[in-house]
């Protein structure tokens, strides 16, 4: 290893990765996203979970849920689609068995909630309130909103605001971030009304809409037909997002997501002024991702010159020479 090599090894081992959710301080950047790790029983015998930033955990919602029909997921060239259906055990289970299982190791949960209706997002955020272990609520908004023809409530922003104020209504005593879909022609928009109604945050983003013809069935290969596109693909879109939200609301802390596979993926978010990230289909192919991606950020930032993780935030968007 070359001189300059073992400097910025050194300088990595040195950069200050301490960043927040919220208010509330977490020790590193690089966080689990929701649907790829259940409540992280299956990465365990990969990685320290109490290491990372924080495990979000798949959706929760009231009740148990089985999901959609097989098959609901597909390999893409860049990514993968999936349409599970939030399938779960729903909130007593997952109080009883899956917040405790990650308290016992020392883990930090973001725990996510997701509903059909208003009144469950409240019911679900009054439920896990003071649950051990939980240092932040991420409110899945992403989610067919039963009550107005299978919109979503992601796409309209007085149906977003409505959801979020009733989350905050409640008052779960730990930051609250949005988690917004892509699928929107204006998310800023989407974003500032979540933050007028109460999020402390914004998770941005959930996957995009798309679909795969089987070549052999000549028929959608989702039983659902459409599903989520997550991976690669999608980092431009989710760049764009993070970069969008962060210059129309410089002092709003976001989580970035979509296609990070690699520390320099995680730097783009956070230079687009991500405080946080979180990674998910990378998971699949390997399931140390979040603490390797979380060393090579680090290593990322000390090449660039960043002592501290906080500096980088939102860089991309100073003028040159500023």
């Amino acid at each position: 290893m070359s001189s300059v090599s073992v400097t910025v090894a050194q300088a990595a081992q040195g950069v200050d990765m301490r960043t927040f959710l919220g208010a509330t301080q977490i020790p590193g950047p690089v966080l689990t996203a929701s649907g790829c790790a259940a409540a992280g029983r299956e990465l365990d015998p990969f990685l320290d979970l109490a290491a990372l930033g924080a495990v979000v955990t798949k959706s929760v919602q009231l009740r148990a849920r089985s999901g959609r029909p097989t098959p609901r997921m597909a390999e893409t060239q860049s990514g993968m689609l999936n349409s599970i259906g939030l399938q779960g055990p729903g909130i007593d289970v997952f109080l009883a068995e899956d917040l405790p299982w990650l308290a016992d190791r020392g883990a930090r949960a973001m725990v996510s909630i997701a509903g059909g209706a208003i009144e469950e997002y409240a019911e679900l955020a009054a439920r896990v309130r003071g649950a051990a272990g939980m240092v932040a609520l991420e409110v899945n908004i992403s989610c067919p909103n039963v009550e107005s023809r299978g919109e979503v409530f992601a796409c309209d922003p007085a149906a977003a605001s409505a959801v979020l104020a009733a989350v905050r209504a409640v008052d779960p005593g730990v930051p609250i971030y949005a988690k917004l879909s892509p699928d929107v022609t204006d998310i800023v928009s989407i974003a500032r009304a979540c933050v007028e109604a109460g999020a402390d945050g914004i998770s941005a983003i959930n996957t995009l809409l798309g679909l795969v013809i089987d070549l052999d069935t000549l028929r959608p290969m989702l039983a659902a037909v459409t599903g989520g596109l997550s991976g690669p693909a999608i980092r431009p879109v989710a760049l764009r997002c993070v970069w969008q939200i962060h210059a129309a609301m410089p002092d709003v802390p976001i989580l970035g997501m979509g296609g990070i596979t690699t520390g320099a993926d995680a730097l783009q978010f956070i230079l687009a002024g991500a405080s946080a990230v979180s990674v998910g289909t990378a998971i699949f192919g390997d399931p140390n991702a979040p603490e390797r991606i979380g060393h090579e950020l680090a290593h990322a930032l000390a090449t660039k010159g960043f002592s501290r993780l906080s500096d980088a935030v939102g860089y991309a968007h100073r003028e040159a020479g500023n």
